[in-house]
């Protein structure tokens, strides 16, 4: 099972999951910081113009 971490801008729109090594690397260069613990989000600090990927999340019962 692959973890995913949740990213937003700085407009607090989402953007692609990350990975959390990606995330602990921006948390840690202070390019990220955390908006949520769960479930975990973090907020760049720079404005980004991406336009995110389509993401599909399945929840079993």
């Amino acid at each position: 099972m692959s973890n995913f971490v949740f990213v937003l801008d700085t407009q607090l729109k989402p953007l692609t999951p990350c990975s959390p090594g990606t995330a602990r690397r921006l948390l840690k260069a202070r390019k990220a910081a955390i908006y949520r613990r769960f479930p975990f989000t973090i907020v760049l600090k720079k404005t980004v113009e991406e336009t995110p990927q389509p993401c599909r999340l399945i929840i079993d019962n």
